[in-house]
Parts: C-alpha cells; sequence; structure tokens
C-alpha cells in the first residue's frame, strides 16, 4: 500500500516558514498496516521461504503495535527528535534548524495528544526576537488560520521510512539486519519527504539515491540514511532516520502545573504569519 508522509514534514515545513518570517520581521517549524511478507515459491517440503528484502524492510517500520518508542534523524534543514506513544495516539517532535544567514536559530517542539496539542518555542541570533516561556503552551486549533500548520498523529512512522523503502527500485540484504539499495526520489510521497522543490532540484540524480538500513534482532527497523546529492548550491548532505527503545520508551502524558500554560496571542501570530 502507499504509505503518505508523516508529521516530522509538517512540522519542519512549520519551522522553515516560521523562520523565513523571523528573518525578516521582530515578531519573529504515518503509516497504514503492514502487509504480509511476500515469499519465493517453495521447491518442495523441505524448502523454507525466502523474503523479498525490500518487503523485509516494510514490514519493520513501525506500524504502531510496537508500544511507546524514540526517534531521532535530520534533513537539509533540521534535526529532530522525539517519541511516539500509538496506544495513546500520541506525539512529541523537537525540531531545531540550521541557522540561516541572519544567524538566527530556531527551536520548536510540538505535543499532540489526541486532538490536543501543546507548543514550545525558542529563538536565538538576532534582537528582537519573541520570547516565549519554556512551557508547553496550550494551542486551541480554532484559533489557527491555518490547520495545517500544526501536525496530527498520523502514524508511527514519523520519519517517513516507509514512503521513502516504497520508493526503493534496488535492495540487497548484505547481511543480517543490514541493508542496501537504491531509492527513486523523483515523484510521489517519496519526492514529498523532501523540501519542497528539492527532489526536483536534483534531475536525474533524485531516481538513484543511495541508502543503508539496518533492522534489529525483532524484526524492527532501528536506522534509515539516504545519500541525497548536491544539487546547485545546496550541499550533499545525509538524510537520517533513527528509531529506538520499542515498547521501553516513556508514555506521553499531559503536561501539567507548571509545566504547562495557555498559548499567548503572540503564539497565534507567529503560527499564522
Amino acid at each position: 500500500m502507499t504509505q503518505a508522509t508523516g508529521s516530522a514534514s509538517t512540522i519542519r515545513r512549520t519551522v522553515g516558514a516560521v523562520a523565513a518570517m523571523l528573518a525578516t520581521t521582530t515578531l519573529l517549524g504515518g503509516c497504514g498496516p503492514k502487509s504480509e511478507p511476500a515469499s519465493a515459491p517453495q521447491s518442495g517440503p523441505s524448502a523454507s521461504p525466502t523474503v523479498d528484502p525490500k518487503q523485509a524492510l516494510l514490514d519493520a517500520v513501525p506500524d504502531g503495535t510496537e508500544g511507546t518508542f524514540q526517534f531521532s534523524g535530520k534533513d537539509a534543514a533540521n534535526t529532530h527528535s522525539g517519541r511516539v506513544d500509538p496506544a495513546s495516539k500520541a506525539i512529541e517532535i523537537n525540531t531545531t534548524g540550521v541557522p540561516g544567514s541572519d544567524g538566527i536559530t530556531t527551536k520548536m517542539s510540538f505535543l499532540l495528544i489526541g486532538e490536543e496539542v501543546w507548543i514550545k518555542a525558542k529563538f536565538s541570533g538576532k534582537p528582537g526576537l519573541p520570547k516565549f516561556p519554556d512551557k508547553w503552551m496550550k494551542l486551541d486549533r480554532t484559533k489557527l488560520a491555518d490547520s495545517n500548520a500544526i501536525p496530527a498523529y498520523d502514524g508511527a512512522d514519523q520519519g517517513n521510512a516507509g514512503p521513502l523503502i516504497e520508493a526503493a527500485t534496488s535492495v540487497k540484504e548484505q547481511s543480517p539486519g543490514q541493508y542496501a539499495g537504491v531509492i527513486d526520489m523523483s515523484a510521489g510521497n517519496a519526492a514529498e519527504v523532501l523540501e519542497e522543490g528539492e527532489a526536483a532540484a536534483l534531475g536525474e540524480a533524485a531516481k538513484t539515491v543511495p541508502f543503508t538500513a539496518v533492522v534489529d534482532a525483532d524484526k524492527h527497523l532501528t536506522s534509515l540514511t539516504l545519500k541525497i546529492p548536491a544539487a546547485g548550491k545546496a550541499k550533499a548532505y545525509d538524510y537520517v532516520v533513527n528509531y529506538a527503545k520499542y515498547g521501553t520508551a516513556p508514555k506521553i502524558d499531559v503536561p501539567t502545573g507548571a509545566a504547562a500554560t495557555s498559548a499567548p496571542k503572540m503564539a497565534y501570530e507567529m503560527l499564522n504569519g
């Protein structure tokens, strides 16, 4: 099945939009169920099925049955980390943007539990930037001009490993749990994982992006790394997804007491700008 890109892409776009706004004003960044693994025809009673390596990787992508887990990673402009708690339909995502030419660093965090959402924001590198309390600020979705500025729980695969692996044109298991291959980033959900226009800028090189992946002994994906080539003025970089502590990471709870507050008017002005 075709998997959609997750909330990490939404937050990356939000962080990028906020960073661009900050540079010019003093006011101011899931997946469905897995299919059954395909097996090779058996030649006799003693033959054992051979799992297609691409399908084995897709089966290793988190689908929400693994319990709470942690994730981290990076792309061309941001680093990400957080937790996913599928049982509560909850995610915590922390994103730090690469400082722009103006030196501004944007750090934003989102906490989602069901339909409730909180945000943290911190900006540095330039005088006159907004200052927010170091607390989870509860947002009212009805006060947002664009609901897409705030992520929604859309599955466990926050690093978008599923859409990327689905676009693989070649996958080999080099040794137990160690995979390598080539991904076609030129279209579809795979292209949407990158920054807008980035896949198109890669030209023909987008069709042969090399990757490596690691699956642990419990058949869970633990890392996916794409070698994104240089394009024009953009430098080559690694797109990285890491998943860890399946079933053992702390569950996500509603922030209370001194850890939380209501979002001020300036938070909505920032997100609606």
